[in-house]
């Protein structure tokens, strides 16, 4: 098991990563500091492993279960309610845990459930997606989407440890697999170089679920994560890099519907479309361009949006993205592979240059 820390103070909490965590219940007691526990899990994971967790935790605490419907779709104040009513109808006090088991909107909704109730209980992460174990667990992001907006009502919240199961992802399909692995790529583009390189090097095998190399790579984005989080837990410098692919992505999956693209699709297309602008602009060459795009194909991922958006409805959904400020869109555009810059004077022309099919498609 590898063990890293996200340093806040008295915030601070664990991500532990190894396999076979599941049934480590030190792990659990570690960081369960109260009898009473509500599983929040969906429809697809708990058939999978709820029982298995139930029967670690079993043996200190006693365990209820709230089991949401499965989709992005379904990432929303309806399931948010769902899961504050059931932690009612089970009389859960301010003496009790949230445990997020399942993927990001698993994760984010349950998160954003303990933040409100009873004005903030305690809430572990327990990931078993790879978007979620590299990402969106750590930090403390939770809310849910609106119609007009992904993620646009929620709360910053840190969860008091995040135990990752590298064994999860033996269960998890092969396009969810490739939608997590857009944000590991995002972390070489904007961050380390050699990450990116080493995942050029190893994305074949990491696609045929190496669990050596999923561990290294998983442990890398997560060490990067806490990293960040620590210099800017709420976003207001260095943490927007982190949103490299999302202010288009967003925007693809509010027009295309939630869940009919995946997250992580949507943030691959937006992370070409913004590399596409940082080659116009000559802070990448086109070798460099090429290389992301490659990097993305290998992965199974989309390297252009969907062919019925168009640049106005880009900037129309754009718009009520919550990273706009003073009424500007703010786009993070990569300056070379292992670093990247916020900048909010992106023109239309060059969104609409960005949506092209990229040469080497």
């Amino acid at each position: 098991m590898k063990l890293l820390n996200v340093d806040l103070a008295d915030r601070s909490y664990p991500i532990s990563i190894g396999g076979g965590l599941l049934d480590d219940a030190s792990s659990f007691k570690a960081a369960i500091r109260h009898p009473r526990v509500i599983v929040v899990t969906n429809t697809t994971v708990a058939p999978l492993y709820l029982e298995r967790l139930k029967n670690t935790l079993s043996g200190f605490c006693s365990v209820c279960q709230c089991i949401l419907p499965d989709g992005e779709k379904y990432k929303t104040l309806d399931s948010f309610n769902q899961a504050l009513t059931a932690m009612l109808e089970n009389s859960l006090g301010r003496d009790s845990t949230v445990l997020a088991l399942g993927g990001g909107v698993v994760g984010d909704i349950a998160g954003f459930a303990a933040s409100a109730y009873q004005r903030g209980v305690d809430f572990v992460q327990v990931p078993t997606t790879l978007l979620a174990q590299v990402d969106s667990s750590v930090g403390g992001k939770t809310g849910v989407n609106h119609r007009l907006g992904k993620n646009m009502i929620g709360a910053f919240y840190q969860p008091r440890a995040v135990i990752i199961d590298t064994d999860c992802l033996q269960t998890l399909p092969a396009r969810e697999l490739s939608a997590g692995l857009a944000e590991v790529i995002k972390y070489g583009i904007i961050w380390d170089a050699d990450l990116f390189a080493c995942l050029e090097a190893s994305m074949s095998d990491l696609l045929k679920l190496d669990g050596e190399k999923l561990e290294q790579v998983i442990s890398r984005c997560c060490a990067i994560k806490a990293e960040v989080v620590h210099q800017d837990e709420r976003e207001g410098g260095v943490r927007a890099l982190l949103n490299l692919g999302h202010t288009f992505g967003h925007a693809i999956e509010n027009h295309m519907g939630y869940g009919v693209w995946l997250h992580g699709e949507a943030v691959a297309a937006g992370t070409v479309m913004a590399s596409a602008i940082a080659r116009m602009r000559g802070h990448i060459g086109q070798e460099e361009f090429q290389r992301i795009v490659r990097l993305h194909q290998a992965a199974s991922l989309p390297v252009s949006p969907p062919e019925n958006m168009t640049a106005d409805d880009f900037l129309s959904l754009m718009r009520h993205d919550k990273k706009v400020k003073a009424g500007a869109i703010r786009y993070v555009i990569p300056t070379s592979i292992g670093s990247a810059e916020v900048f909010s004077d992106v023109t239309r022309d060059e969104v609409e240059q960005s949506i092209g099919k990229p040469e080497n498609e």
